[in-house]
């Protein structure tokens, strides 16, 4: 019977880890999270390990969710393997909880009498892993057999670490306020930061790496262009601020995104004021919100100290407004409205 260790969160990562390097990974898990560089390396890891080279087509099944069955799966699963000790299968997002009962019990019953030679991952990607508990006897088995594994954004030392480790690779050094540079600027998921650290190392003609190397060629995430677009309404800059939406729209995002966005950037930027005129610091704001870096704090409060705290205020309840009158009213050109939101916003952000 497969019984799974009981870790959960990074300690399950963590375990998983140590799983890999002492070679003694378990029979059943479970991979789920955004951060799926670290969850592809790990499978990547676990098949070196367990299917020798040239037996890859006996002892490695992957298999996807949609129309999956419980009884094709087991057949795979009870498949010998060859040439080795122990087989893989991995499924790729198969939703378990919407299973007609007999496939359900199906399943159950694989769980509870799992055979040690093969290691089953259920892989969600497209697809997230929603635990439902009114199918008690398959949360129950799922929970007690399989070990859970969630691939999270990694902690900021970690994340720093690693952007540091990818440029000393590429002929390159980078310091620490540079690579937050680089995380605000391309968000902190891996699979998006590979590419981006490539055509910096590329570009740059120092081996130091710095901002302008970044801002020249680095494509930023939404958020971070967002934050861009405020910034030059909080300094009043509205044609500044109508390039970025300009670029943003040719991208065919969509103005209620863009707006949402916005208005939680707003948010933010009136709690740095506040914390301005309370005598608060970075700390607090970081506790506010919830960031991981103090990078982030010292953008916004750099920003509050453009605008009043009326003018946040009135931001905040104008983006609040429009937000309600384009959810609420058909035909609204929401392009338009948005455009003239932020005219109006960089007007008063002048006086």
């Amino acid at each position: 019977m497969a019984v799974k260790k009981k870790t959960g969160g990074n300690a399950a990562y963590k375990q998983l880890k140590a799983d890999l390097a002492a070679g003694t990974l378990g029979p059943l898990y479970l991979f789920q999270g955004e951060e799926s560089y670290l969850r592809e390396y790990c499978l990547t890891e676990m098949r070196k390990q367990l299917v020798p080279a040239g037996f890859e087509a006996f002892n490695y099944h992957k298999l996807e969710g949609k129309g999956l069955t419980a009884q094709a799966l087991t057949d795979t699963v009870e498949a010998m393997p060859m040439m080795a000790e122990r087989t893989m299968v991995q499924v790729v997002d198969w939703d378990v909880y919407k299973l007609p009962e007999e496939q359900r019990s199906g399943l159950i019953s694989l769980l509870e009498d799992f055979p040690s030679y093969c290691c089953l991952v259920l892989v969600y990607d497209q697809l997230p892993y929603k635990p439902n508990r009114t199918y008690k006897k398959l949360y129950a088995a799922l929970d007690k057999h399989v070990q859970q594994v969630d691939f999270e954004e990694q902690s900021q030392s970690e994340i720093l670490k690693w952007v540091a480790r990818r440029f000393r690779a590429a002929g390159h050094s980078i310091d620490a306020p540079t690579a937050e540079h680089l995380l605000f600027t391309c968000g902190r998921l891996m699979n998006g930061l590979i590419p981006e650290i490539g055509k910096i190392a590329a570009y740059a003609r120092d081996e130091r790496i710095t901002r302008a190397d970044i801002d020249a060629v680095a494509a930023p995430v939404l958020e971070a262009q967002v934050f861009d677009m405020t910034k030059a309404v909080a300094k009043g800059s509205f044609d500044q601020a109508a390039e970025v939406l300009g670029s943003l729209l040719q991208l065919q995002e969509e103005p209620f995104m863009l707006l949402a966005l916005m208005g939680r950037e707003l948010r933010m930027l009136y709690t740095a004021r506040i914390a301005l005129d309370e005598g608060r610091d970075q700390f607090w704001l970081m506790e506010q919100w919830n960031m991981r870096s103090n990078y982030q704090a010292g953008l916004l409060l750099e920003n509050a100290r453009r605008v009043t705290r009326p003018w946040c205020a009135d931001a905040v309840r104008r983006c609040c407004e429009l937000d309600v009158r384009m959810k609420s009213v058909s035909g609204v050109d929401g392009a338009g409205e948005l455009k003239l939101l932020l005219m109006e916003l960089a007007q008063g952000a002048r006086r």
